[in-house]
């Protein structure tokens, strides 16, 4: 396989393409997905314009890896962080999107407490029995 070949199969060369318009339109699509949820579209506010135009518009679309894929790394790296509140949306967003389910999340919290440390594994097994009980009441 050429290096070409491979970058492109890997999301090397995934980059979105567009103008700032569709890029802003992009991002909001991708942003609600990943979080679950609508979020307005603060024109005017830098850091969520970044935000929702490269982080959403650019890396979250690229080719390469699934939605799935995107959502494992991002449990991993805000448990690792300790980021409870983060946490909380991904898994609820997870679920809702059928991604992971209830026995695959609480496998998660005991895989990644192995890695990241018991005391963050722990808050991620929290945050987990807290959405899972807050789906099985809603």
């Amino acid at each position: 396989m050429s290096a070409a070949s491979h970058s492109d199969s890997v999301g090397g060369g995934g980059r979105a393409t567009g103008g700032p318009d569709e890029r802003r339109e992009r991002g909001l699509k991708k942003m609600s997905e990943v979080y679950g949820f609508n979020l307005p579209d603060l024109q005017g506010d830098p850091f969520f314009e970044v935000t929702v135009d490269h982080l959403f518009g650019d890396v979250w679309t690229r080719e390469g890896l699934s939605m799935r894929d995107r959502r494992l790394l991002l449990l991993g790296a805000i448990t690792a962080q300790g980021n409870a509140e983060i946490a909380e949306i991904q898994v609820g967003a997870a679920l809702r999107n059928g991604e992971l389910d209830a026995e695959q999340l609480r496998e998660i919290a005991v895989f990644l407490a192995h890695y990241v440390g018991w005391p963050s594994g722990t808050k991620l097994d929290g945050v987990i029995r807290k959405v899972l009980s807050k789906n099985k009441n809603d």
